[in-house]
Order: C-alpha cells, then sequence, then structure tokens
C-alpha cells in the first residue's frame, strides 16, 4: 500500500497544520513523564521546518470530553517539544479561531506552534464538518502523522481532508509500510503471538490472519480461555466463557488448516496481582483452584523460544503476562529477548504497539526489533483487515 506524500514544493513557505499524536503521559508534577511520541514526529517537524513551512501541531490529550479542561493542557508537550529540539515552540491557547490565525501568522518561516487541545472540543470526536472547516481556516496544507489516532474519524483526522490539500506524514507512511508488509506480504515461517487480557480484543485479528500464518503463539490472561475450552482447570485465572465456544473452534480450524496453536504448558500462579503476593510455578494440568494465573513459566517460555527460532515474520500483539511486575514479567521479556535474536538473523519482528510496546521499552529492547508500532488500537485495527479513516485519503 503506497501512501500519497508531499514534496519540498508543496510545503516551502506555507501555513501547514500537522496532526500528530502528542497523548503523552504526564506526571504529577504536570510534566512529560514519556516523550516517546513526541520523539517520533521530530523528523517530520524538521523536514518542514527546513522547507521554511509556518508548522501548527495539533493533538488530543486525555479525555475533556469535550469540554475545556486544564488538567489535559497540551502547553507541557509544547515545553517538552521545545525541550527536545532545542529550540522556541509557541503555544497557542486554542486550536480554532482568529487567535490561531494571528499566531501562526506571526511565525517565522520554520517556526513552529502547538495547538491547544483538539477535545476541549465536542465537536472533534464526532468529526464534524464545521469544526474541521474552522481547524483548516488558518492553514494551506494538512500533513497527517499520526498513525495512532489514524483508526479514529474525527475531524482532525478525516474531516479536515475536506477543506485542505492533504499529505501523509513519514511516520504514518513508515507505520503502513511496515504493517502492510507484515499483515499481505509475509515471509515464512510466519509467526503470530497473541497475549493480554481478552480473547475478544483479538478474535478479528485471528480470523484475519488464520490462512496466512504458520503458527499462533498465545499467552497472557487469553490463554486461559483456550485452556478452558481443552478442559483445563484454570482456578481464578481470566475467562471470558462467551468465548469458550469459538476458542474451540480456532483450535479445531487451526488443526485442520495446519496451523500451530501453542498455549501453556506451565504457569506463574498467585493469590493476587501484586508484585508482593507469594507465587509459584505449576504445570496447566496443576493449576490450584483458589489461584490465578499471571505470566507463562519456564517450561513454556522454552517452547515459545523454540516455536520462534527458525521465524521468518513475527507479528507480536499482547504481553505474556503482568509484566508491569516483576515476579510476572520474565516470560514477557523471554519473548522480547527472542525476537531480538531472530532479527539479528534476519527476521522481521513487528511489535504491534499498546502493552507489547510498552513492554519491550520496559526491558530496552526498542531498538533492537524491525519495528514497534506507535498505535495500539490503530495496529489492531489494521491486522484485523479494517480500512483506517485516517489513511484512506492518501492511498495510491
Amino acid at each position: 500500500m503506497k501512501l500519497k506524500t508531499y514534496s519540498a514544493s508543496d510545503v516551502a513557505g506555507k501555513r501547514v497544520l500537522v496532526r500528530v499524536d502528542f497523548n503523552v503521559p504526564l506526571s504529577s508534577q504536570g510534566g512529560v513523564s514519556d516523550a516517546t511520541r513526541i520523539n517520533a514526529h521530530v523528523p517530520l517537524i524538521d523536514d518542514l521546518s527546513k522547507a521554511g513551512a509556518r508548522v501548527a501541531l495539533c493533538s488530543h490529550l486525555g479525555r475533556p470530553k469535550g469540554q475545556v479542561n486544564m488538567k489535559y493542557t497540551l502547553k507541557p508537550v509544547a515545553d517538552k517539544l521545545a525541550e527536545i529540539i532545542g529550540r522556541d515552540v509557541a503555544f497557542g491557547s486554542d486550536c480554532i479561531g482568529e487567535s490561531v490565525g494571528s499566531a501562526v501568522d506571526a511565525l517565522p518561516p520554520g517556526g513552529l506552534i502547538v495547538l491547544e487541545n483538539l477535545r476541549f472540543y465536542a465537536e472533534e470526536e464526532k468529526n464534524d464538518d464545521g469544526f474541521a472547516t474552522k481547524l483548516a481556516a488558518p492553514f494551506e496544507v494538512f500533513v497527517m502523522d499520526a498513525f495512532s489516532a489514524s483508526h479514529r474519524a474525527h475531524a482532525s483526522t478525516r474531516a479536515v481532508t475536506n477543506h485542505l490539500k492533504s499529505f501523509a506524514g513519514p511516520l504514518l507512511i513508515r507505520e503502513i509500510q511496515m504493517l502492510g508488509d507484515t499483515r499481505d506480504n509475509p515471509k515464512h515461517p510466519f509467526v503470530l503471538i497473541l497475549g493480554g487480557a481478552k480473547v475478544s480484543d483479538k478474535i478479528s485479528v485471528i480470523e484475519n490472519l488464520m490462512d496466512k500464518v504458520d503458527a499462533i503463539i498465545i499467552g497472557g490472561g487469553m490463554s486461559f480461555t483456550f485452556l478452558k475450552a481443552q478442559g483445563y482447570e484454570i482456578g481464578h485465572s481470566l475467562c471470558e466463557a462467551e468465548k469458550l465456544d469459538f476458542a474451540g473452534e480456532m483450535l479445531s480450524r487451526s488443526e485442520k488448516k495446519g496451523v500451530r496453536i501453542l498455549l501453556p504448558k506451565d504457569v506463574v500462579v498467585a493469590g493476587e496481582v501484586s508484585a508482593e503476593a507469594s507465587s509459584k510455578v505449576v504445570p496447566i494440568e496443576k493449576i490450584p483452584s483458589d489461584l490465578m494465573g499471571l505470566d507463562i513459566g519456564p517450561v513454556t517460555c522454552a517452547s515459545f523460544r523454540e516455536a520462534l527460532a527458525g521465524a521468518k515474520t513475527v507479528l507480536w500483539n499482547g504481553p505474556m503476562g503482568v509484566f508491569e511486575m516483576a515476579p510476572f514479567a520474565s516470560g514477557t521479556k523471554a519473548i522480547a529477548e527472542e525476537l531480538v535474536g531472530i532479527t539479528k538473523g534476519g527476521a522481521m519482528t513487528v511489535i504491534g504497539g499498546g502493552d507489547s510496546a510498552a513492554a519491550i521499552a520496559q526491558f530496552g529492547l526498542e531498538k533492537d526489533v524491525t519495528h514497534v508500532s506507535t498505535g495500539g488500537g490503530a495496529s489492531l485495527e489494521f491486522f484485523e483487515g479494517k480500512a483506517l479513516p485516517g489513511v484512506e485519503p492518501y492511498v495510491l
């Protein structure tokens, strides 16, 4: 899938509105605690500035529910961006209206301004064309670079393209290229790794990729629904009772198609989700009725790593356990380390954003795999085969 992008002549000296994803975590003191998403857009910001464009960056932050709530102001983000790029970044107290036009006109060529939170207006999430008209009014060009917001048909991701000459930014293009190659043209063996809490979050991914993969590794909370479907006692482990039939059907369907599904052979169990809880490793045949599984065990780690060893393409979406807590992080870390190893051997390894991206970053390995997506929900919908509203306008 190829996307339409801009040339230097399209943006040189122009007033350019850029949709970024600055929905970053803030510390208790109000500063930015993780600048990963800000850093992801720096190449585009630098490129537009070098072309002499006057650049306005727009984003949402948190869930202010269509009302002005200064808890969610983007001012700390503007300050952090200025610190990262080492030059002045103006801040706009609004994202629409005459004040925005005046502020953009006051910028020097190559100057930057971060606009206030888009979601201070309820019309943003409604994809309201009137709001998009106001958003677009001071500008000549629009660049969409927020892949992580591309699955949402909002005014700043879709309706705005009705009013401005619009292009895809480099982050959006790289995401679509990497995820598209994985989904549509994988080298085999192709292994899908799924984890996280719920089977229901991954149903469409499993159904869409079943005919393309050679093996599916299932860990995390969702694995216990599959184990329950096989008749195992799972104690107090997570289980979606309404998805037991689906799990059974997938196990049967995969067998008929010759697709291996690998499930845990042993798990780390505890009485509660707590870093201080007493835990132990048990085989899946002996999960105590009063405990819950919170990570895959060492035998499972070895089994999963063996299944990954010869893979040429790997897609990972969802951790193997409660990786945020040290006693339950070993399984997720083992998978991450194996992916680093096969990446060095030439495999294409793609991390599907969200908790998986957070996990591999926690272990400091995010630069040692092929690609870590910036969009959890967007990447999930992409692998479900859905069209993304924030991408469709640029497809060639």
